[in-house]
């Protein structure tokens, strides 16, 4: 823990004014802007009524009592001024002043995955496929832990084994939206859930947005798989290009209002993602990545595994097919319900496995 004591004060001051600022957001203020004012300045454009009494609480607060609120919540934390900060949001002139994580932090380059909460089946198995392939390249996904596309990344850079980086707009501490506890458990433990807000904080709907751009930093591209013309997507999207990142989304319907903000990007000049593959062209550069969505999405998978996957692209479709003795069988089994997890094979009907990737 080696936040210093003005950005904890900081980070508990922006905590204190979430109310006001969400009104100075509705009175047409500018959040970047707004989050870029000193705490002086802060306070007399957010909330002028309020100075001299929120000024006597920021003096009077013990900075020793704040970490220890981190420390209590299981949070590691650092400020812009140490060492450790992350690198990638120097270039936020109203980057977060403190940083707060619990997990393991990854390092080396990071894409953002976002889209919308409604997304459609075909949506969320794009996510997760991006996901699978990015951090199975050792490529850490960033994203929101929101429901639908987000979430979707997630999983599939956990199910891949590799890292992966949810930023929350509330407190690192507690999992937002609350049905996303286990996945919030699970990235925990696999990556790390990273916030700037102090533990235990509710966020307000400004929060969010605001979050969107810690997303848009950590990331050297965003890519937008399902999108509404409206969608907080677009903004990370936009704050990624304000801070000279690269931008890519996946093509969808004309006629799928969900795939209409991610069109105009495209339309706009934003790189087409159409798989694994072109993600990892725009993380690692062209002829950087893997050769093919198969290799992108299969990369780092058990040996047996590997063969198994193989075994059923290759016509072998069934049990009997890809057994000879009753513990085979049972391998296989084993070995195809785990597939079927990664979302690699499909399991028919008829009782057929049919690969996916």
């Amino acid at each position: 823990m080696s936040a210093c004591d003005a950005c904890l004060r900081r980070t508990w001051l922006v905590a204190r004014l979430a109310g006001w600022i969400e009104l100075a957001r509705h009175e047409g203020k500018r959040l970047p802007e707004v989050l870029a004012l000193s705490d002086d300045d802060l306070l007399a454009a957010v909330a002028p009524s309020e100075v001299a009494r929120i000024a006597r609480q920021l003096e009077r607060l013990d900075a020793e009592e704040l970490r220890g609120a981190y420390e209590i919540a299981g949070l590691s934390a650092v400020c812009r001024h140490e060492d450790d900060y992350p690198e990638a949001l120097r270039d936020d002139r109203a980057g977060p002043p403190v940083v707060s994580w619990s997990g393991a932090l990854p390092t080396g380059p990071a894409i953002a995955v976002v889209g919308t909460r409604q997304a459609s089946p075909d949506g969320l198995e794009v996510a997760r496929s991006l996901g699978r392939g990015l951090a199975a390249s050792g490529v850490t996904v960033v994203s929101g832990m929101a429901l639908g596309v987000d979430s979707a990344a997630h999983e599939g850079a956990l199910q891949a084994g590799g890292p992966t980086v949810a930023v929350l707009a509330g407190g690192a501490d507690i999992a937002y939206p609350r049905s996303k506890r286990t996945l919030h458990g699970r990235i925990r433990s696999g990556g790390a859930v990273l916030s700037e807000a102090p533990p235990g904080f509710v966020p307000r709907r400004w929060c969010f947005p605001a979050r969107n751009r810690i997303i848009a930093g950590l990331a050297s591209a965003t890519i937008v798989v399902q999108a509404a013309i409206r969608s907080g997507s677009l903004i990370t999207a936009e704050l990624a290009m304000d801070l000279g990142r690269d931008v890519g989304a996946v093509p969808g319907s004309p006629l799928d209002w969900r795939s209409a903000g991610a069109n105009a990007l495209l339309r706009d000049g934003a790189t087409v993602v159409r798989d694994a593959v072109d993600a990892l062209d725009l993380a690692l550069g062209v002829g950087h990545g893997l050769g093919t969505e198969a290799e992108a999405r299969t990369a780092g998978l058990d040996p047996a595994l590997r063969t198994l996957l193989r075994k059923v692209g290759e016509g072998r479709t069934t049990i009997d097919a890809l057994a000879l003795t009753p513990a085979e069988a049972d391998a296989a089994l084993v070995g195809l319900t785990e597939l079927e997890l990664l979302g690699l094979v499909r399991r028919g009907s008829d009782g057929t496995y049919q690969a996916t990737a």
